[in-house]
């Protein structure tokens, strides 16, 4: 019984706070037409499962590539509305985990990604536009540069090949030049 009214209370204090936020019918329908997944969530869902990664990387301009592998697994959370993907791999004798989220904005219709991993502290957090011509997004934002000790520009341009490749590449900004610094190939696994 204590579990029942404490459900239900949560309910009815719930209810209210949805009353008060959304006092009319058409402020109620903005509010869930922000909330429903879109179109857009179900193209970001169709990433959604296991691939493997080839990735290429470059430490600055001019200096020689380097090769790593890892695997990545996609997965829409929270009811479709974001995805969150795992990267797990090895890194010159170290392991490497890395955390991304994938969302879409109805109101702002951007896409937003963030990054984290075991290589540092910080968070990068990127926005774009989808662009259904190229089936490609060009993601802008920030992220620290440790060496530098500051923050710097960064862009991700995410490409869908097809159903079963992606292509990522990132670029970095030093000393107001932009340089590729990554480029990694997904390829899903069967």
């Amino acid at each position: 019984m204590k579990h029942f009214t404490k459900t239900l209370a949560f309910a009815i204090l719930t209810t209210v706070s949805l009353q008060a936020s959304a006092q009319t019918q058409e402020e109620m329908k903005k509010w869930m037409d922000y909330s429903t997944p879109s179109d857009v969530h179900k193209m970001i869902a169709k990433s959604d499962g296991n691939w493997d990664e080839e990735i290429t990387f470059w430490m600055a301009p001019g200096t020689p590539e380097q090769t790593m592998k890892s695997s990545c697994t996609n997965k829409m959370i929270l009811g479709g509305r974001y995805q969150e993907a795992t990267h797990i791999g090895d890194f010159g004798g170290m392991p490497f985990e890395g955390r991304g989220t994938l969302a879409y904005d109805n109101l702002t219709k951007k896409l937003i990604t963030t990054w984290i991993d075991n290589m540092g502290t910080g968070l990068m957090y990127m926005e774009g536009t989808w662009d259904d011509a190229t089936r490609s997004v060009t993601f802008k934002g920030k992220m620290v540069e440790p060496m530098a000790g500051k923050e710097i520009n960064v862009k991700e341009v995410w490409k869908i090949v097809d159903d079963n490749t992606q292509e990522v590449d990132m670029y970095h900004e030093k000393d107001g030049q932009e340089f590729k610094t990554m480029h990694i190939k997904l390829t899903r696994k069967k």
